[in-house]
């Protein structure tokens, strides 16, 4: 039998959208459910992906560690780093489908993450309702920042925290509404997290959306 690189890709489960809307928690409730496996995009970009990135940033010429602090999140805009980030998803998608060629579960697959990109993804599923986008309303992201520890971490070695954590949280704003832009242009549906569904209770309205696939 000839190797398909990208059949688990092809036939997975996606989850993107914004920082802080439950993608995780959705994720890991439909493997324990039914059986799945897991990819865990943040985890897989800040660990696994690392060597990648210093290799990509040689390759072009760039300092192996990367921009100081400073210049990434203190020294700019919002607007600027959410160009950045989105023109940053390509490249890191292609080592997210790397990542998934060398899976071959024998079952379906349920891949989260804010790179997981509408406009990626369509091209790779076998129907665009293979993934869901889940976006935070204001009201809600402002309750995550409060409540997760995370959310709040502030970059290592910047000179000013308090402008640093506010560019990344309007950065990561402007990514989320650009994701549900992408996703209403391909019709992938979107759906707002406003907290008034606990964990279980969100996960079952992706559940539902997924049900032909489970």
């Amino acid at each position: 039998m000839d190797f398909d690189a990208t059949a688990t890709a092809r036939q997975a489960l996606w989850i993107g959208g914004g920082q802080w809307a439950g993608k995780s928690t959705v994720a890991v409730n439909l493997t324990l459910r039914h059986g799945l496996t897991t990819y865990l995009y943040d985890r897989h970009d800040a660990r696994g992906h690392d060597d990648r990135r210093v290799a990509d940033r040689v390759r072009r010429g760039e300092p192996p560690a990367g921009p100081d602090p400073d210049t990434t999140w203190v020294r700019t805009d919002p607007a600027r780093m959410a160009a950045d980030t989105l023109a940053s998803f390509p490249r890191r998608f292609d080592w997210v489908m790397d990542d998934l060629s060398a899976l071959v579960p024998g079952h379906r697959m349920v891949a989260e993450g804010w790179g997981l990109r509408p406009e990626l993804v369509a091209p790779v599923v076998e129907s665009v309702r293979q993934m869901v986008v889940l976006v935070p309303t204001a009201e809600f992201r402002a309750q995550q920042i409060a409540r997760l520890p995370r959310a709040r971490a502030v970059p290592a070695g910047v000179s000013d925290p308090g402008r640093a954590l506010r560019n990344r949280w309007a950065r990561d704003e402007l990514v989320a509404d650009d994701a549900a832009a992408q996703a209403k242009r391909l019709g992938v549906r979107v759906i707002r997290v406003d907290g008034t569904l606990g964990g279980e209770e969100l996960t079952d309205v992706v559940q539902e959306h997924f049900a032909p696939y489970l």
